[in-house]
């Protein structure tokens, strides 16, 4: 089987893009037939020689750029080098951005209102605490202090009926911080997206009746834009380092003088781009809120370049371009994404505005092998399957130990889910369960001892466990139909503490009719250890999903809210270590929204002999 290992940058990132400056050549999957073997990939590079795909799409500049990057980076002001022996020009917006993305209009109808709508939880602003001691959910402060919220008013009403309640937050918000760098809200990547968010968002910002506030706003971006000059490049890569670029490139372009800052500006920005993404466009932190995240930032970046009349670097197109493919793989049949990685199941509305407003046409990528998730689409059924190690601590965002787990949907009804949602605890989904959502029993997966396969740790971040996936995907034919799919992987995560490799065995047949399963617990060396090991295969349900359990209490029957009839059966197994049992039990599926919804889950669970077991099971349409 190919080995595939999670890795700070691509290899052969030369053969996804091959000139920067052209239509991206994208040797994705994408024009596959779906369920077709994908072609092998190419053999890795020897680390020394792998191209990292920073170095592919890296800036071009001349010796004249290269000194002027230089002297803005040692602190030449940018009025000293744009415009030598002149007097500086007024701290100003010098042009109104048009961004095609488009804000949640409810939320923005909230704010009218006076709440912040925040992930389904309405927060009064008249009482909201905006101070840098205050503590709130990650989701709100993300919402509160990256001025996102700006989009969502934009979109509500006209801009003469927005300004006002724009004019009252910012009032507040710029009360509680008059002093740059105190807080959750000068974290890098809040700091970056408000920055780009005040400058798109300009005309709704500065064009109230409050001449005061409006200087203070034109001097609180000029102090924002200098105090990312001097972090952004100290930033840990990920999404938190490329939103800081974005602020200093967005003002480079929208404030006088700033072409040196433009210039400096844009080589952080296409570098860390780089080492955000993989060699397939999916972001490293293998969330599917981060890809969403990356591709409307880099849209309206885009956007302000076409206000300011000025070319945008060749990278910020292919990297856009390199990163819708991905994102939908991980679309089920009703549009919306997967439970992945801490988010809930975003919604088609906010997917399809994403992707319309980008302009990027293209198919999904059937094998994301860089980013980890294999997607199989036989007839109207979908498979989603994580066939990776969870992010590395650098770069996760609300990292899960989901190594293994699978979604399945049929047309626009979801059968087998993930729970989701952790990283939207805080609003309706209690603080208190957030870190249970990220655990390996939120996840339709094999757990064994009630264990994760990685260690959940605090703030998001993951521990040790999964180091290694080895996987492989192939065609199996049947003469008669069309070809099944198979995909066969394996993960580490349990080989140190409990001598055991998970191995998962899901078969898709060409028709979407049927899927087969075996979960297998291999000694991970010759020397296996004596004694059992409890486990659990558990299978989250759909919301809405019927659950009726066999006689035999070896099978049950999904009804599907449509009406769509799917036959769960345990196969036989092989473990040798006492009676295996499958029973139904409550479970928690958290929407788009941030609401959690009461559902059920099929578990099979038993006694496994440390020399190893197998466990096959069976998903088939009946009706």
């Amino acid at each position: 089987m190919a080995t595939l290992l999670r890795t700070p940058a691509g290899t052969r990132a030369d053969a996804l893009v091959e000139r920067v400056g052209e239509a991206p050549l994208l040797t994705l999957a994408a024009g596959a037939e779906p369920g077709a073997e994908p072609a092998p990939p190419p053999p890795p590079e020897e680390p020394s020689r792998a191209l990292a795909l920073s170095d592919v799409i890296a800036v071009k500049s001349g010796p004249g750029e290269a000194l002027i990057r230089f002297a803005y980076r040692i602190g030449i002001p940018g009025h000293a080098i744009a415009a030598p022996f002149r007097r500086p020009q007024a701290l100003r917006v010098l042009a109104t951005v048009e961004s095609p993305n488009r804000g949640d209009r409810a939320a923005g109808t909230a704010l009218r209102a006076g709440h912040f709508l925040i992930h389904g939880a309405r927060l009064p602003i008249a009482s909201f605490d905006f101070s840098p001691s205050a503590h709130h959910a990650p989701g709100v402060e993300r919402v509160v202090h990256a001025f996102s919220w700006l989009a969502d008013l934009a979109a509500s009403a006209p801009r003469a009926d927005g300004a006002a309640v724009a004019e009252r937050i910012a009032k507040q918000w710029l009360h509680a911080h008059s002093t740059p760098g105190k807080g959750p809200a000068w974290e890098a990547e809040l700091a970056g997206l408000r920055l780009v968010a005040w400058l798109v968002h300009a005309p709704l910002m500065l064009g109230g009746t409050d001449k005061a506030l409006k200087s203070r706003l034109l001097s609180a971006i000029g102090e924002t834009a200098s105090w990312l000059d001097k972090r952004a490049a100290r930033e840990a890569p990920g999404f938190g380092q490329v939103a800081a670029w974005a602020g200093v490139v967005a003002a480079g372009l929208l404030l006088p003088h700033g072409k040196p800052r433009r210039i400096f500006g844009e080589a952080g920005l296409v570098k860390a781009l780089g080492d955000m993404v993989g060699e397939d466009g999916g972001v490293l932190s293998r969330c599917p809120a981060a890809q969403l995240d990356a591709i409307r930032l880099l849209t309206d970046l885009i956007a302000c370049y076409e206000a300011a009349e000025t070319a945008p670097p060749d990278a910020l197109a292919v990297m856009r371009e390199l990163l819708v493919p991905p994102l939908l793989a991980l679309r089920h049949g009703d549009g919306s994404l997967g439970s992945w990685q801490g988010q809930g199941a975003i919604s088609a509305d906010r997917v399809n505005a994403v992707i319309e407003a980008s302009g990027v046409r293209t198919r999904p990528l059937g094998a994301a092998a860089g980013w980890g998730y294999q997607r199989i689409k036989a007839g109207e059924t979908l498979l989603q399957f994580d066939t990776a190690p969870p992010p590395r601590a650098k770069h996760a965002r609300v990292g899960c130990a989901s190594t293994l787990a699978f979604e399945l949907s049929d047309g626009p009804q979801r059968i087998i889910v993930n729970c989701g949602g952790a990283a939207l605890a805080g609003g309706q989904v209690p603080a208190r369960i957030g870190q249970g959502l990220r655990a390996t029993a939120a996840f339709s997966t094999m757990v064994l001892d009630n264990a994760n396969s990685t260690a959940v740790l605090l703030h998001g971040q993951l521990g040790k466990g999964v180091e290694t996936v080895e996987f492989d995907r192939r065609a199996i034919a049947r003469p008669g139909t069309r070809d099944a799919t198979r995909i066969e992987a394996a993960h580490d995560g349990y080989a140190g503490r409990f001598g055991l490799t998970h191995q998962r065995i899901l078969t898709l047949s060409g028709d979407g009719t049927e899927l087969a399963g075996e979960d297998i617990l291999v000694p991970s060396s010759k020397n296996g250890k004596r004694g059992k090991i409890a486990f659990a295969i558990r299978f989250h349900l759909g919301r809405g999903v019927e659950v009726q359990m066999s006689g035999d209490k070896r099978g049950a029957s999904l009804l599907l809210p449509d009406g769509r009839l799917w036959q769960f059966r345990l196969g036989g197994d092989r473990a040798g270590a006492g009676e295996i049992t499958l029973s139904a039990e409550d479970s928690l599926w958290v929407d788009g929204d941030g609401r959690p919804h009461a559902t059920e889950q099929l578990v099979i669970e038993g006694l496994a002999l440390r020399s190893g077991g197998q466990f096959s099971w069976r998903l088939r349409k009946t009706g």
